[in-house]
């Protein structure tokens, strides 16, 4: 007989213990009425992840540990893994291992990643012994998300020394363009390896910057999937495991033996938590494999998720954002209106008189495209009273760039007098093209609460806006503002190529610099003209001071400014 495995992919709420467990209670259920014998959870599941500095509270910890305690009275007639902070002499980032209403074990994370957005060195101390579990006759290893992006360690010694025939690993992976496709490659790697089912939960939902996309797998001992969770979604993944294929193929291959012939000479073999298998009826089920997106798709779902968590979570209904007849906040429309439904976007044009008839048009053609209430408030007014109030203090100044930030802040300031009034979250719509070089005005455009595609380069703004237009079979967001020159409207005839190179030689030399943390010497010698190049890098090193004061937004890239790329404001070193 097989063992059927359930793997919870769900969307918690940092802090929202009650919920975190009432929501996991339910799954429970939904595997208990499958058939399963274990359901899994992601890594914290209980307290939300990342956790963070509450970590370092101690009654944040009881409150984590007592909703363990209620987790596990819902584990009866199924055995439960689940994520939380376990307290001993330290913390450590731990897997509860739930039976027969009780804890049965748990399971202390090993490898303790502290790079990119990570900083589990800062809270977690580090487990030192793996866990093998007996379900009925079948043995899996418990393993914690980074312990098994690095071969060898818990997984391979559970293998080894605990005769596991599946890893269950539970994780809090965050999305990143690219990063579904490389982690299950990894997970592939390990599974053929180790010659064993690699069960992979994951996290799902967005948490401030980040973004965790599920798409939570089962593979079989040769790297195959054979179960796959949606992307970006909630989901229960259910799959029966056949034990006898792992046992054929360990008989047939003699390095297994013979590992295994070591671990016992050296007295490193681990026993067993023996659990009971589900007795109740089972059924014949339906196991998906389900499709993994295009890019461009991964990311829109991604900012999608990503806008909905931050509003939803943060007690927010309604959004408003500034409408320009742009590209930028026709796409950040567009995601606000999939994420929140067109009834809670509120968007405003505020012309100048610098804005042209076919701004005005295309906001207009967005707002009744995508369904939601458009209103206009002119600047003018508030301009020509700011003009007014400076004139005897600029006297002999010609305008400059001072004006056009003027406007911007004027914008700014009404966006948020709206959010004070109507209790709406703004959204900010600058891209990380001009987040980089710093094209963006402090306490003007940047003003907001969540920086919807602050991750994503004016390359991916087009390709994305493309792709909701695909998928509507229409022009959601109008052709003429995805071919027409950005300007930023501040002056006559302004482009935004009178300040800053091409886009299109912009955003490759971006993702050198920024990205990769190549030198300007090394991007110069990739191809990119030098000069440019010295100038962008100039130009990304004094925007810092403002991507500080930035909102936050969806992480797109595996670099994202904020978590990813922390740099000193004061910083005298130059590459150019």
């Amino acid at each position: 007989m097989s063992l059927r495995i359930a793997l919870g992919q769900i969307n918690p709420v940092v802090g929202d213990i009650d919920r975190n467990v009432a929501r996991m209670v339910a799954v429970i259920d939904e595997a208990k009425a499958l058939g399963a014998d274990l359901v899994a959870f992601p890594e914290l599941a209980v307290a939300g992840y990342p956790p963070e500095d509450l970590i370092l509270r101690p009654h944040f910890l009881a409150r984590n540990r007592a909703g363990l305690e209620t987790l596990a009275q819902a584990a009866r007639g199924i055995v439960v893994v689940a994520g939380f902070v376990d307290f001993v002499d330290d913390a450590f980032n731990a897997a509860a291992v739930c039976a027969e209403g009780q804890v049965r074990a748990v399971y202390h994370k090993m490898r303790l990643p502290n790079y990119g957005v990570f900083d589990e060195y800062r809270y977690f101390q580090a487990g030192v012994r793996p866990l093998v579990i007996q379900v009925g006759r079948y043995r899996l290893g418990v393993t914690i998300c980074e312990d098994i992006w690095v071969p060898g360690g818990p997984a391979q010694d559970e293998v080894i020394a605990g005769n596991a025939m599946a890893i269950l690993n539970i994780s809090a992976s965050p999305y990143h363009r690219g990063k579904i496709c490389q982690r299950e490659n990894m997970l592939a790697t390990r599974a053929s390896d180790m010659g064993v089912y690699l069960a992979y939960c994951n996290l799902v939902g967005g948490q401030d910057e980040l973004v965790f996309d599920g798409t939570s797998v089962v593979l079989d001992q040769d790297g195959a999937p054979v179960a796959r969770g949606r992307s970006f979604a909630e989901d229960l993944v259910v799959c029966d495991l056949d034990a006898g294929a792992v046992q054929r193929d360990h008989l047939r291959d003699p390095r297994v033996r013979a590992d295994r012939r070591q671990a016992h000479e050296e007295g490193r073999l681990l026993d067993a938590v023996e659990l009971p298998a589900a007795t109740g009826e089972r059924r014949p089920i339906e196991t998906l494999v389900r499709p993994l997106l295009e890019p461009d798709e991964e990311m829109l779902r991604a900012l999608v998720l990503g806008t909905r968590d931050y509003v939803h979570k943060n007690g927010f209904e309604k959004v408003l954002l500034g409408l320009s007849g742009g590209v930028d906040s026709a796409l950040v429309a567009a995601i606000a209106v999939e994420a929140l439904g067109p009834a809670n976007v509120l968007a405003v044009f505020m012309p100048s008189r610098f804005s042209s008839r076919e701004s005005r048009e295309d906001a207009e053609a967005v707002a009744k495209n995508l369904g939601f209430e458009m209103r206009d408030l002119s600047i003018e007014p508030a301009f020509k009273g700011y003009e007014e109030i400076l004139r005897d203090t600029f006297r002999g100044r010609a305008p400059d760039i001072t004006e056009e930030n003027l406007q911007a802040r004027i914008r700014g300031n009404l966006l948020m007098a709206m959010s004070n009034k109507f209790g709406h979250l703004v959204l900010s719509t600058g891209n990380k093209s001009e987040n980089a070089v710093g094209y963006a005005t402090l306490y003007g455009d940047m003003a907001g609460g969540f920086a919807v595609i602050k991750d994503c380069t004016k390359e991916w703004v087009y390709r994305i806006s493309r792709r909701i237009n695909q998928n509507a079979g229409r022009a959601i967001i109008p052709e003429r503002v995805l071919t027409k020159p950005p300007t930023a409207e501040l002056r006559p005839d302004q482009k935004d190529t009178d300040s800053l190179p091409p886009y299109e030689d912009l955003d490759p030399i971006l993702e050198l610099l920024v990205e990769q943390d190549r030198s300007v010497e090394e991007v110069i010698a990739a191809g990119h003209d030098a000069e440019i190049v010295r100038r962008v890098s100039r130009l990304i090193d004094r925007a810092e001071y403002k991507r500080r004061q930035a909102a936050p937004g969806v992480r797109l890239t595996p670099k994202a400014f904020g978590k990813d790329r922390r740099l000193p404001i004061t910083n005298r070193f130059r590459d150019a």
